[in-house]
């Protein structure tokens, strides 16, 4: 009844649902359409924009695996992993910091405005109307990128405004850097490291960037109809403004993936880094990066995951009052959330496209959908126990 009122409030058009308990599914199912016109159902097998989940199943996880392999201190400046920094205050933040959220880096920068003029012309090396060996990649319909954008990117990263004193602001600019580092360091492509790593041997085929690229457009569910930057209903490619312009391979936004994949790559996270007996991460990695690191700052995200509000508040938190404070997870802008606790053994994963047609819906937010439905598996599975003493 949860998600049939959230549908009829206009919440979202679709969503899937699946919970798992000691790594066996318990809940998986699809609802609604993925627009409103009700033409094409949601199947479990559809691919959603993960938005923000990707800086943890991408940026996060990567980054995890270098740890492991020695090939990262968490406690060394940024400068040491990405050229071009300088001697900004940027640069000397640390991984730990940027991963938790806790260098005081600006939040977000509007890229697709500082492109640009007064004139509402695009500045030069930016974006083209036409296609060519300089702008080769295609952003919408008759807006294509130039080749060395990202320059651009980490030049407005390097320049924006750290905060004085290290403190909680959630941040997305370090996430755009990850790519670099993983190449840096791994001499491998963002994407084809995770794809090698983990997403190829876990068997997991629809975890991917630019999804247009590898499925039909009726297995990838559109987020919004945008009418302001790329003038088109978004559909196949990524929702962010940011990841787009990063071709859309970025660290903050741009994997897309369906539930059961998504489900069983972080099922590999709650049973210490193990998968069908193969080892991808140490426990102690997985231990460490999805526990709270700031907590006597007042900040309760651990490496890259988020955590439960230190002190429980119904209004702003995203899970239920009932997960425990070693559960982890992450939302993201499209309506997505995955959440896994293993103090319960329970894996929750939602996805939806609550941006359609616009991210001016905040209906998902108002009824509480996600932690509601989150807390009413900790009732099914309270009720189950009790039922079984």
């Amino acid at each position: 009844m949860i998600v049939i009122n959230a549908i009829q409030q206009e919440a979202f058009p679709g969503c899937v649902v699946y919970a798992s308990h000691k790594g066996n599914p318990i809940l998986l199912k699809s609802y609604g359409h993925k627009t409103y016109d009700s033409l094409d159902a949601v199947y479990t097998s559809d691919l959603f924009d993960m938005a923000s989940v990707t800086k943890v199943m991408a940026s996060t996880l990567a980054l995890m695996k270098l740890y492991d392999d020695g090939l990262i201190d968490l406690d060394e400046p940024l400068n040491n992993y990405v050229d071009g920094l300088g001697w900004r205050k940027v640069s000397k933040v640390t991984l730990r910091q940027c991963l938790a959220h806790q260098a005081g880096l600006q939040s977000w920068i509007k890229f697709y405005e500082e492109i640009r003029k007064n004139s509402g012309r695009y500045k030069g090396h930016t974006i083209s109307s036409s296609q060519s060996e300089d702008y080769p990649y295609m952003v919408a319909d008759g807006m294509y990128l130039h080749h060395a954008f990202y320059k651009r990117i980490k030049q407005y990263i390097r320049k924006a405004p750290v905060n004085k004193e290290p403190h909680y602001v959630y941040s997305g600019l370090f996430f755009y850097l990850v790519p670099e580092i993983v190449q840096r360091l791994t001499r491998m492509p963002f994407e084809t490291y995770l794809q090698e790593m983990f997403f190829q041997p876990m068997g997991l085929s629809t975890l991917t960037f630019n999804p247009m690229e590898k499925f039909a457009l009726d297995r990838i569910v559109p987020t919004e109809i945008d009418s302001f930057f790329r003038y088109e209903p978004i559909h196949g490619r990524v929702h962010d403004e940011g990841a787009i312009l990063m071709r859309g391979v970025s660290g903050n936004a741009g994997l897309f993936g369906a539930v059961e994949d998504v489900a069983t790559l972080w099922q590999m996270l709650l049973d210490n880094g193990r998968l069908n007996d193969e080892q991808y991460l140490t426990p102690a990695t997985v231990d460490h990066f999805t526990s709270c690191q700031y907590s006597n700052k007042g900040n309760r995200r651990g490496l890259g995951f988020d955590k439960p509000l230190l002190e429980y508040d119904s209004l702003i938190s995203s899970v239920a009052k009932s997960a425990s404070f070693e559960s982890y997870g992450h939302t993201g802008y499209t309506g997505t959330l995955v959440w896994a606790d293993p103090a319960n053994d329970l894996l929750f994963v939602f996805l939806s496209n609550r941006v359609y047609p616009s991210r001016e819906s905040k209906a998902i937010y108002q009824l509480n959908v996600r932690p509601d439905i989150h807390q009413a598996l900790y009732d099914y599975l309270a009720q189950r126990r009790d039922n079984c003493d």
